[in-house]
């Protein structure tokens, strides 16, 4: 029993320790294309301001997270800009109208994707993700893979360029698995890793059997990011089919093999409320989301923001889930000095037919937002207004 506390305090430790987040590059703008030309990677430009309070909170909060760190070191090199004072070739190059705006440029210098405005963690990650999605280096191999190319490193490599825009790769994959007779070799192992993308695959089940091997020559962190990778493909599989044993799969194997239980509660309770999304199934959904918020309100309240926003996009013709949206938005806004969330908060209010209590919550933003950006105030005026004109 000592052994087995041990054991959790030490997992628990490890969880808690300082984050590893983002390597910024130290340079200037055409010194950080030619690394990402010579490390073939794309690049991930923070554009920010010194007074932005969204740009002080991405770099308080979600640079330096550990996931967030693994995902965009492996993948980008990481640049911020002051878009006030920074590197001046980039900023006539790429101006910004609003901040933070986060660009993702090939080395090329084409722009490959830009949003205006802060991120969460996960938001963050897929937002990588989809940049990477764009850049197809795939045909670099392909011709040569075709051709009867079976270079150990070749088959990587394509795998990789495959993965990172959403191709299939286990036809590829398991024929290179087939062929080789030693798989815990260093780079079988990386192929491994590289090629376990979905939880129900033969690929996922090594991966599992060489985990501590993988470990060694990649990390536990990149082993743990790939596992919920490989698990979240699975349970996009599960809505495409409408198979609910894949969507049970992929949650069994993420509650499994992650060490954090108390995060693969949040990943299984996040795929039930997808799987339920995908249904259009409104008592699942809520069901799902319910549980959720309980679970997440006190430890990432403004995750209950976006899931009352996602609520009312989705069913803003159910009574009942507007409700629900309304009690989230409005635990989301209880404790937060963010203005936007009060507003929301407000809205919800009136649409649901209680003006004085929207009024109430629209005073409140307006407080807070007299102290935000430029605009703010006079947007959360313009809204007391109108509600006072219907009320």
């Amino acid at each position: 029993m000592k052994k087995t506390l041990l054991l959790l305090g030490l997992i628990a430790a490890a969880f808690t320790l300082p984050a590893q987040g983002i390597e910024f590059f130290h340079g200037t703008w055409q010194e950080a294309l030619a690394e990402a030309k010579k490390q073939d990677k794309i690049l991930f430009v923070d554009g920010f301001t010194v007074w932005c309070g969204p740009c002080k909170r991405m770099s308080s909060n979600v640079f330096p997270n550990e996931k967030v760190g693994e995902f965009y070191n492996k993948n980008f090199i990481n640049l911020k800009v002051d878009m006030e004072s920074g590197d001046m070739e980039f900023r006539r190059k790429y101006p910004a109208t609003a901040y933070p705006t986060l660009y993702y440029i090939d080395y090329t210098g084409e722009m490959v994707h830009q949003v205006k405005g802060a991120m969460d963690v996960d938001g963050f990650i897929k937002l990588g993700e989809t940049a990477l999605s764009k850049i197809d280096r795939s045909k670099n191999f392909e011709e040569a893979y075709n051709a009867g190319n079976r270079d150990p490193e070749l088959v990587y490599q394509y795998v990789q360029a495959l993965n990172k825009v959403g191709k299939p790769t286990l036809a590829i994959s398991n024929e290179y698995i087939r062929t080789q007779k030693d798989l815990t070799t260093p780079q079988n192992l990386r192929f491994i890793l590289e090629a376990a993308v979905e939880c129900d695959s033969r690929i996922f089940d090594l991966l599992l059997e060489h985990r501590a091997a993988i470990e060694r020559v990649e990390s536990e962190v990149t082993v743990l990011n790939r596992i919920e990778l490989a698990c979240s493909n699975t349970i996009k599989k599960a809505m495409e089919f409408q198979s609910p044993d894949l969507l049970e799969e992929a949650k069994a194997k993420m509650t499994a093999n992650h060490p954090d239980k108390q995060y693969a509660e949040f990943f299984c309770l996040k795929a039930d409320r997808g799987y339920a999304k995908s249904n259009n199934d409104v008592a699942a959904y809520l069901e799902a989301s319910g549980d959720y918020a309980k679970k997440v309100y006190k430890i990432r309240p403004q995750e209950l923001s976006t899931l009352a926003r996602e609520t009312e996009e989705l069913f803003s013709d159910s009574p009942v889930a507007m409700k629900e949206a309304e009690k989230w938005a409005g635990m989301a806004a209880k404790d937060s000095q963010e203005y936007t969330f009060h507003l929301h908060y407000a809205r919800l209010l009136w649409t649901n037919g209680n003006t004085k209590e929207a009024r109430k919550a629209a005073e409140r933003a307006l407080e807070l937002a007299e102290k935000g950006p430029k605009g703010a105030a006079e947007m959360v005026q313009e809204f007391i207004e109108n509600i006072s004109g219907k009320s």
